[in-house]
């Protein structure tokens, strides 16, 4: 049954409605249970696989030992033309999973047959506006309700066992460059999402809204001098200016179109009771217009959940001009440090460093290079603020000429991009998905005109090694070792998991998902799923048995973006499946 944005779908009796099912209709999805996803085995119900993000399960049922007999049991094509990047985290309730695919679709699909229930597909309009590939990254589940947003900036809440609008919200205007790609949160009964669009000049913002009826709760703009507001009774009250006021670290009217996008979403750590979320690039890429640290560009922000004002803030790249961004999840962690528990959180950056932070306050507690060239910056001073190599920053251009181009690692796509890593309580480990490239890259003069790209930039991006440009690495957070490393010949652009079995799972763009050994970094498995990994994977506890399941669909940012890299993956082919595994009863090894 599809549903699309063209047609009210048609109503459904009870007697239909139960025969589309596997079972009986999925139960509400609850807040108490959106709280203990991170514990749970027999349902996935956040994207993170927990609201902290660490995309970790305690489940031990596969392990390095009989992982070799995991097989696939269905997969289902998303159909179509509609092919690109399929860049989502699946979420299963009460044995039916709920998954986004590209173009702003969403379907439900039987978990233990691959049949699908029903499918949505947003009316897109003609000029919609995505800087990187028409890709989603997945749902939230609320009460009866499956919501996601879309790429143009609207977000729509369906019925979980129907597929039938519920409500819609416009979010922002996508003529002016808005997007929404990241999968949105719920946390103690509040919808909160980011939005995309910093190369076109927007104004990031993190907003919450009511998930039964959409109605917006409260805004924070993510760019300096922009007031938050709290909606009471459908009327807005101010609630702060994002920095205290405009233009402390942005020069003129700049702060106005000032980018920094929070474009991935974010995530929660109720210990703090703090949203963790990264921003975007500052607009335009051209960092000799914009003098000054451009706050909030780049950044790390811990956000009440209640009101959406900063608690606090920490800028990975000041006066970014590499488009380097800040985007990247910060994971919340707990480790012993001298008889002491550090209640911390960690991000790897696209410009090069692993920060460990404390979430409390955001202090730096330390950082260091997970990749083998930084040329931008000489390292991180005590407070974590990166000592800029001024030599490697590109040239102010003139009105008719650009400015001096430089070469310069790692790219603009990230030593590690949007693709989510993974932490382990039984290791202690990261496991990061990187790569090793740069780039060279010039600036240009450049106006803003709205809806226009509003880079003011040149580059080409360029590989670093002959054989190998992506890298899985397993990271110490508490002393910067790399543990082991996994090389790839092209850029890892998928999302990892980790498990209590001593397993990391992941795909490459050569279309295997992978499985590796958590401690070794030994592969253990691999599969041909017919085209490109840049999904995150899942596994759950079904009948006994359990299963892994991830979306297979070459694209993203690297074909559209990569330069010399993107002529390396050029023959690797579209899709749109999604494929689910299992490690059958009779062949699970004693534990």
């Amino acid at each position: 049954m599809k549903h699309t944005g063209l047609r009210q779908p048609f109503l459904l009796t009870a007697l239909c409605a139960a025969m589309l099912l596997p079972s009986a209709a999925a139960l509400a999805v609850t807040d108490a249970e959106i709280l203990k996803d991170a514990t749970t085995t027999d349902e996935i119900v956040t994207n993170g696989l927990g609201l902290q993000g660490q995309r970790y399960s305690p489940l031990n049922i596969l392990n390095e030992q009989n992982v070799k007999e995991l097989r696939p049991v269905w997969t289902m094509s998303f159909g179509g033309e509609k092919q690109r990047g399929q860049q989502a985290q699946p979420l299963i309730k009460d044995g039916v999973m709920y998954v986004t695919a590209s173009y702003s679709r969403v379907f439900a699909v039987d978990a233990r047959t691959g049949r699908e229930l029903w499918q949505y597909e947003a009316r897109l309009p003609d000029d919609i506006r995505p800087c990187c590939d028409v890709i989603n990254r997945g749902v939230a589940l609320y009460d009866d309700l499956v919501i996601f947003g879309t790429l143009d900036a609207k977000l729509v809440a369906l019925n979980k066992d129907t597929g039938k609008v519920v409500w819609r919200k416009n979010v922002a205007d996508h003529k002016a460059g808005y997007s929404i790609t990241a999968a949105p949160l719920v946390v103690n009964g509040k919808l909160i999402t980011g939005v995309s669009g910093g190369e076109f000049g927007v104004v990031g913002k993190i907003e919450a809204f009511d998930p039964k009826n959409g109605e917006l709760l409260w805004s924070r703009p993510t760019v300096e001098g922009h007031m938050g507001y709290v909606y009471k009774d459908g009327k807005a009250v101010e609630n702060g200016i994002s920095g205290g006021e405009a233009g402390k670290t942005w020069p003129g009217d700049l702060w106005k179109t000032g980018g920094a996008a929070p474009w991935l979403g974010g995530y929660y750590d109720a210990d703090t009771n703090l949203l963790l979320f990264g921003t975007g690039n500052p607009a335009p890429w051209n960092s000799h217009l914009r003098p000054g640290d451009n706050l909030y560009s780049s950044s790390r922000l811990a956000l009440n959940p209640d009101d959406g004002s900063i608690k606090w803030h920490f800028q990975t790249t000041p006066h970014d001009g590499w488009d380097f961004d800040g985007v990247n999840e910060l994971i919340s962690f707990d480790y012993q440090e001298g008889g002491k528990t550090v209640k911390a959180a960690a991000t790897a950056d696209r410009n090069g460093f692993f920060y460990v932070l404390d979430r409390t306050n955001g202090k730096f507690i330390r950082g260091f290079p997970f990749v083998d060239k930084i040329t931008w910056a000489k390292g991180l001073d005590k407070n974590g603020r990166p000592i800029f190599d001024d030599s490697n920053r590109p040239g102010s251009p003139s009105a008719a000429e650009k400015g001096t181009s430089v070469f310069s690692a790692p790219a603009f796509l990230g030593a590690k991009n949007w693709m989510p890593m993974a932490y382990s309580q039984d290791t202690g480990l990261f496991y990061v998905p990187s790569n090793e490239w740069g780039m060279d890259i010039w600036n240009e003069d450049i106006a803003y005109k709205k809806g226009a790209a509003y880079l003011g930039a040149g580059f080409t991006i360029k590989p670093l090694n002959e054989d190998y440009i992506g890298v899985l690495r397993a990271i110490d957070p508490k002393t910067g070792k790399e543990v082991w490393r996994h090389k790839n010949y092209a850029p890892l652009w998928g999302g990892v998991l980790t498990t209590k079995g001593n397993l990391v799972f992941t795909g490459n763009p050569e279309g295997y998902l992978q499985a590796f050994n958590a401690k070794t970094g030994e592969k253990v498995w691999e599969f041909q799923t017919g085209s490109g990994v840049i999904g995150s994977p899942v596994t759950w506890e079904m009948d006994g048995e359990q299963y892994v399941s991830v979306l297979s669909g070459w694209g993203g940012a690297v074909p559209l973006w990569g330069g010399e890299v993107a002529k390396r993956v050029k023959h690797l082919n579209q899709g749109g499946m999604l494929w689910t595994f299992k490690l059958p009863k009779e062949l699970v090894a004693k534990r």
